[in-house]
């Protein structure tokens, strides 16, 4: 299979379905998702309040919310310690640590976030042409 191919979708998948990879991109990039596992990836096992500490604009709420469903979805494990107080804490899955080439690559990518900044700069100078719009 040709790496033309493997981007081909058959001819009778609906519209929403002809991207292979948009089911990975709705679980690894939702909102905050990619912050999360790159925090649990990159310094280790972390409890609620350290996580919150190193993703300061997320809320309790939302952050709950995405830890329960990166545990649904398999990449992160919970660890509850009956202690008193409780203790919980949360760590990448071996499945959540396989998409450190994915998060790799992203990094590598991102030295051209400058020149999307001058595409975005050179854009918005541009006159509309008429009533012209695309």
């Amino acid at each position: 299979m040709t790496n033309d191919t493997a981007w081909a979708a058959p001819a009778d998948v609906a519209p929403e379905q002809a991207c292979p990879i948009a089911p990975v991109v709705d679980i690894v990039f939702s909102r905050w998702t990619t912050p999360i596992l790159w925090v649990l990836h990159e310094y280790g096992r972390h409890r609620f309040v350290e996580l919150e500490r190193r993703i300061s604009t997320i809320t309790p709420k939302v952050l709950t919310e995405r830890l329960r469903q990166l545990e649904r979805d398999g990449l992160v494990v919970r660890t509850y310690h009956p202690e008193v107080p409780p203790r919980v804490e949360y760590e990448i899955s071996e499945l959540g640590r396989s998409l450190a080439p994915v998060f790799a690559a992203l990094a590598e990518w991102s030295v051209n976030l400058g020149k999307v900044e001058q595409a975005r700069l050179d854009y918005d100078a541009r006159k509309p042409i008429g009533s012209r719009r695309t």
